[in-house]
C-alpha cells in the first residue's frame, strides 16, 4: 500500500534554510527553497506516496499559551550554518519569509496539498489527520520533531530528515525504552526545554524507563498510575528521590499533558472544518511551464526542474489511482 506523507512544512524548511548556503543568480539566499523541493523529490522517489500534505505552522497555539504563558517563549533563534563576517550577515527574517513565500507559490503548482490555519500548530493538524482521517491508511510523518513519536503505531511512522531513516515502534522502544503509546506521557515527566515546558527533576527517559518498566509496553499508562506507583515506593521505604519529586510535581505533570498531547481538544470544531476543507480540496496538476517561470524570475536556474518534474509526474499518477 502506498503511504500518505504528512510533512511538517516549517520544520523541514528551517532545516534547509539554516544549513544550505545556496544563493540565487539574483544574489539572494535560496537554500530553504531548493532544499525543500529536493527533499520532496527524494520523498516521492523513495516512498512513491499516494498523497503529500504539507502542513504549515499557524503562529502557535493560543490555547496552550493560555495554559502556560511561558510555552515556547524560550525558543532559541535559528543559527545559520554559514560563514559571514559581521557586516555580511543578511536580514535573516526577511529572507526567510521571502523564501517561504516563493516555496508556497511553487508548491501550489504541483499536486501537493497545503494546509494553514492561524493560531494552530502544525503538529496539532498532523495529529488530527493522522488519528481521525484515514486512520487505516499507511502514513509517514516527515519531521525531526519528537512530538510526533506519540502518533506512531502499526499504520503510522516518522521519517526523520536529520537521521535519514524511518522511526517506527521498535526504533522508539530500542532508543528510549518507552513505547510510542506512552511517549507523550513520559515527556510530561521529563519536560521539553525547547518549548519551555518544565519537567520533574531527574525524570529523564532513562530514569523513567528503568523505574517504571511498564512504559515500554503497549499498555495504556496514565499519570495517576505513575503517581500511585511512586507513592507505593515511598511506602516501601525507597530512598530514591525521584518518587518524591514526582509526587510533589503532580500539578505540573498534568499541566504538561494538556500542553503536549496531540488531539482535537487543541483545535476546536471550526478549525476542524477548515482542516477538512483544505485537506479534501483536489490537488492541482503539475504545471511545468509555471514552475520554470517562477524559477527564472527568482534566479533559481540551478535547480534541476526536469528531473523534479519527472518525479512529480509519478505523484500525479498515484493520485489518479486513488
Amino acid at each position: 500500500m502506498k503511504p500518505e506523507l504528512l510533512v511538517d512544512g516549517l520544520n523541514v524548511f528551517m532545516r534547509h534554510f539554516a544549513a544550505n548556503p545556496s544563493r540565487s543568480l539574483n544574489g539572494n539566499l535560496c537554500g530553504g527553497v531548493l532544499g525543500f523541493l529536493k527533499n520532496i523529490q527524494h520523498l516521492v522517489d523513495k516512498f512513491s506516496p499516494s498523497k503529500i500534505t504539507v502542513v504549515w505552522e499557524g503562529g502557535g497555539s493560543s490555547r496552550r499559551r493560555s495554559i502556560d504563558k511561558n510555552y515556547k517563549n524560550g525558543r532559541r533563534p535559528v543559527k545559520l550554518n554559514r560563514y559571514y563576517s559581521q557586516e555580511e550577515i543578511p536580514d535573516t527574517s526577511e529572507n526567510r519569509d521571502n523564501q517561504l513565500k516563493i516555496l508556497i507559490e511553487l508548491l501550489g503548482m504541483i499536486p501537493v496539498t497545503q494546509i494553514y490555519l492561524s493560531d494552530i500548530e502544525a503538529d496539532d493538524v498532523i495529529g488530527y489527520i493522522s488519528r481521525y482521517r484515514n486512520d487505516h491508511r499507511h502514513k509517514i510523518i516527515v519531521s525531526s520533531d519528537k512530538d510526533y513519536y506519540q502518533l506512531i503505531d502499526e499504520n503510522t511512522k516518522v521519517w526523520s530528515p536529520n537521521q535519514k531513516k524511518i522511526i517506527d515502534e521498535d526504533a522508539v522502544i530500542e532508543k528510549f525504552g518507552i513505547s510510542p503509546q506512552n511517549f507523550c506521557l513520559t515527556r510530561c515527566f521529563s519536560g521539553d526545554a525547547s518549548d519551555g515546558i518544565k519537567g520533574v527533576r531527574g525524570a529523564g527517559f532513562k530514569v523513567m524507563s528503568k523505574r517504571f518498566p511498564i512504559l515500554a509496553t503497549c499498555n495504556d499508562v496514565f499519570i495517576d498510575d505513575i503517581i500511585k506507583e511512586s507513592k507505593q515506593q515511598i511506602q516501601n521505604k525507597s530512598k530514591l528521590k525521584i518518587y518524591q519529586e514526582i509526587i510533589d510535581s503532580e500539578f505540573e505533570i498534568k499541566k504538561n499533558w494538556k500542553l503536549m498531547y496531540l488531539d482535537v481538544v487543541s483545535i476546536g470544531a471550526d478549525k476542524i472544518k477548515s482542516i477538512n476543507y483544505q485537506y479534501e480540496k483536489k490537488e492541482k496538476l503539475e504545471n511545468k511551464f509555471a514552475i520554470m517561470k517562477v524559477l527564472l524570475r527568482e534566479g533559481l536556474s540551478q535547480f534541476d526542474v526536469h528531473t523534479f518534474y519527472l518525479s512529480i509526474k509519478s505523484l500525479s499518477r498515484s493520485l489518479n489511482e486513488r
